[in-house]
């Protein structure tokens, strides 16, 4: 597997409950852009967060926000990055991978068998890897790619891009 071009998928929590919006940044091997799209702010309604209760937020990930974004892109990627464990859903989905990339820094991060350590240099905090049971075992073919792009690059600086981007779309919609 080569990775020529990856997808970073993410969210972004509008203030005042407002909904959430979620995009994607399609890039080179080096990070540079070549793709972003974003969705309109979901707002459930009460309705919906009591009959979907615990799992709403996944459901929203996964099917209002992961598969609309993958359809909607025109490159074809190789590898798809997440923050949020809720995304690892969307490798059901679908056939490209998911792997979660995270830092020892986040407050979710916990340490565990599937959880794998990328190689990095470039001063950045530690960086790791996990994937869905589906795909684990290509984790070490994974890590591996995913190693060697993150000795010379912040895997975690694109999701803060992204969120960037999604305020700004945001703030242009609502003429702020």
């Amino acid at each position: 597997m080569d990775l020529r071009k990856i997808a970073f998928l993410e969210t972004y929590t509008l203030e005042n409950d407002a909904g959430i919006m979620g995009a994607i940044l399609v890039t080179d091997a080096d990070t540079k852009p070549l793709e972003f799209r974003v969705t309109a702010p979901i707002k459930p309604t009460n309705f919906q967060k009591t009959l979907y209760g615990d799992v709403l937020l996944e459901h929203i990930l996964t099917e209002l926000v992961s598969v609309p974004l993958l359809n909607a892109i025109n490159e074809e990627i190789d590898l798809i990055l997440v923050r949020d464990a809720l995304f690892m859903g969307v490798n059901e989905k679908q056939g490209i991978r998911v792997v979660r990339v995270m830092n020892e820094e986040d407050k979710n991060f916990k340490a565990s068998k599937s959880v794998q350590e990328l190689a990095s240099s470039n001063g950045s905090p530690k960086t790791y890897v996990e994937t869905s049971k589906k795909f684990e075992s290509e984790l070490a073919e994974i890590k591996a790619k995913l190693s060697f792009l993150s000795e010379h690059r912040n895997l975690v600086e694109p999701f803060d891009r992204l969120k960037v981007a999604c305020e700004q779309v945001h703030l242009q919609k609502t003429g702020d």
